[in-house]
């Protein structure tokens, strides 16, 4: 839990500065002033030059602007045993068939390397329908029971979001819009993160890049890919490229990574994801922008310490 002076639930939740119910206070003749205010609420991760974690940073040693107005830290805390809550979007459109087994072993993996007694996971598998293969669980076994099971032709699993008629057959975007605001926002006291193991390939879903992006920025949801790209003559095609950038865009806008199956070691990869998730450093700021027009708020979080770098989701729609 955060510190009760001030407990941080979510970006323009309404905020209590005391432990005690009001009516308990005013039991005792304590005045009650309720204050509400907007806090901005922000998971990150630094490393030094060489990519390793830095922890042992104080709030000090960090600085936040606004659209380019500097912004005071109302909170700040670095903790490593806060809880994960992770959805794994794993890409089942005929671009992906033959990396069916690949993806079978590497969420298999990354399920036993990073999952940890109190966190929790679920499965999407996507075409052009959003299928949740497994709900939130602790264990691996059950989740990859039920990537198999839909690997092997099942599809009695229910559909999130709406029931859409599509003719195309990758829903992308649509499968993080809908894990996201279904799935993770109205999770706190959790690290929330999405594993997307996909092409990066787009052509079926209702919202677009952008949509998933904000979506993710503004329910604080670490985005990570692992790209599997089927190569022509070892090269990319045009399409490739752009399911390159798309991932490189989504991950990078709201503080995760993006990694290639051709190019990387997955084991090594994963162990970078597990370093961030378990390494993220917390910190909320009240906006000296009061005005919720839903418009874009560019945040630009750094250390004044030299040669690190930070890792954070690069704004949000101040709705």
């Amino acid at each position: 839990m955060r510190p009760c002076v001030m407990q941080l639930l979510s970006l323009a939740t309404p905020v209590l500065l005391t432990c005690m119910p009001p009516s308990m206070l005013q039991a005792q003749g304590v005045p009650v002033i309720q204050v509400e205010t907007h806090l901005i609420d922000t998971t990150l991760s630094v490393r030094n030059p060489d990519g390793r974690i830095v922890t042992g940073l104080s709030q000090d040693d960090f600085t936040v602007v606004e659209d380019g107005v500097p912004q005071k830290i109302r909170f700040f805390a670095h903790d490593h045993q806060l809880p994960l809550s992770i959805g794994l979007l794993i890409d089942e459109s005929g671009s992906q068939e033959k990396f069916v087994k690949e993806h079978q072993k590497d969420i298999d993996t990354f399920l036993h390397q990073i999952l940890e007694l109190n966190d929790q996971a679920f499965a999407i598998c996507f075409g052009n329908h959003l299928r949740l293969v497994s709900d939130s669980t602790s264990s691996a076994t059950a989740i990859m029971d039920g990537v198999r099971s839909f690997d092997k032709g099942n599809l009695d699993f229910p559909e999130i979001g709406p029931k859409e008629t599509r003719v195309l057959g990758t829903a992308l975007y649509d499968a993080i819009y809908f894990s996201t605001t279904e799935k993770l926002a109205a999770i706190h006291q959790r690290r929330k993160v999405l594993i997307i193991f996909s092409d990066g390939e787009e052509n079926s879903s209702e919202h677009d890049l952008l949509d998933a992006i904000g979506a993710a920025q503004n329910a604080d949801v670490l985005i990570y890919a692992i790209r599997y790209t089927e190569l022509k003559h070892g090269k990319m095609d045009a399409r490739d490229r752009y399911g390159m950038r798309a991932l490189d865009h989504l991950t990078t806008q709201t503080g995760g990574k993006a990694f290639d199956f051709h190019a990387t070691n997955l084991k090594q990869d994963f162990a970078e994801i597990a370093g961030d998730l378990r390494s993220l450093y917390d910190l909320a700021y009240q906006s000296t922008n009061p005005i919720r027009d839903g418009t874009f708020r560019k945040v630009v979080i750094q250390t004044n310490r030299p040669g690190l770098t930070v890792r954070a989701r690069t704004g949000y729609y101040a709705r």
